[in-house]
């Protein structure tokens, strides 16, 4: 597939990468707004994959299909064992995990705003 020569503005990227991993069946996606809060992105996105070979073939999707549609590369750690898989595209940062690996970490406990707690 041809690079669309696309501006890839947050929210463009946000939106391929949101279709991307809905078509990959990609599950409980979180996304968490960045804005303001930190310079590492706009956005995070949060999710899991049933097995180790579906976390890194998710990974796979987001980054080619970020490629083709925008022209640039993404980066990409954590690929060949698969348990957590971290995706930079930039303004978007994506966290694929296996489920036991989320709940270990519970990265959305760390981004998601608490509520207040109450007297």
């Amino acid at each position: 597939m041809a690079v669309t020569g696309e501006k890839a503005t947050s929210e463009k990227l946000l939106a391929t990468i949101l279709s991307s991993l809905e078509d990959d069946k990609a599950e409980d996606v979180v996304q968490v707004d960045l804005r303001g809060k930190t310079e590492i992105g706009d956005y995070m996105i949060i999710c899991s994959g049933r097995s180790s070979r579906q976390v890194a073939a998710i990974s796979e999707k987001v980054a080619q299909r970020v490629k083709e549609k925008y022209g640039h590369m993404v980066r990409i750690e954590g690929r060949d064992t698969g348990d957590w898989v971290l995706i930079d595209t930039g303004d978007v940062i994506v966290h694929v995990f296996r489920p036991e690996v989320r709940e270990f970490y519970q990265l959305e406990k760390m981004w998601m705003p608490q509520p207040a707690a109450t007297n």
